[in-house]
């Protein structure tokens, strides 16, 4: 089983790169933003909760997310991987991750990290809100404070993933194509 860990800075390309690599090597993608935002959408008690730490630009915490995450790999048993993007986010999220996919008989293949500067990552996420909708992708403030939780507390889960040679850096930056071709060689090297 392919098991693939998208990671990267809010507005670094993960959920552009995940449509790529979904129908590239036929896995199931788990972002946690969509499940997030099927929650919201659907004012679910885990979707009211989830909305008042994104409307700040802070992280969900963990029970809400691996819960979501939980129901949507049960629910998809027969896949041939999954791509998860978005999670996990901090160390306790890939330990928990990691003892789940245990329990499954399989484990995390690769972390492939998608490489941004800080002011690129803004002026993508102010472009996204034009259309996006969400009041927080029109806030530098706040897209600012995202990438700040994301270098405090996510950008370890790479450390964490590099200790048993998971985890990989690509640059973010090019066409979307290059991007691709990029990430299809870290992938296809480490399995």
């Amino acid at each position: 089983m392919l098991n693939i860990i998208l990671f990267g800075p809010p507005g670094s390309g993960k959920g552009t790169q995940a449509n790529n690599l979904v129908d590239h090597y036929d896995l199931l993608h788990i972002s946690t933003g969509d499940l997030f935002r099927y929650e919201m959408g659907n004012n679910t008690p885990l979707g009211l909760e989830a909305r008042s730490y994104i409307s700040k630009g802070d992280l969900v915490p963990d029970e809400v997310t691996i819960g979501m995450l939980k129901n949507k790999v049960n629910s998809n048993p027969d896949v041939k991987g999954y791509i998860f993007d978005g999670f996990p986010r901090t160390i306790a999220q890939a330990e928990s991750l990691d003892e789940f996919l245990t329990e499954k008989d399989s484990a995390i293949t690769v972390l492939t990290s998608l490489e941004v500067h800080d002011d690129e990552i803004v002026k993508r996420i102010l472009n996204r809100g034009i259309t996006s909708g969400r009041a927080d992708d029109n806030d530098e403030t706040i897209i600012r404070h995202r990438i700040a939780n994301y270098n405090k507390e996510t950008a370890q889960v790479f450390d964490y993933y590099a200790k048993t040679d998971k985890s990989i850096k690509v640059t973010g930056i090019g066409s979307i194509e290059e991007i691709f071709d990029r990430l299809k060689s870290a992938i296809d090297e480490a399995k």
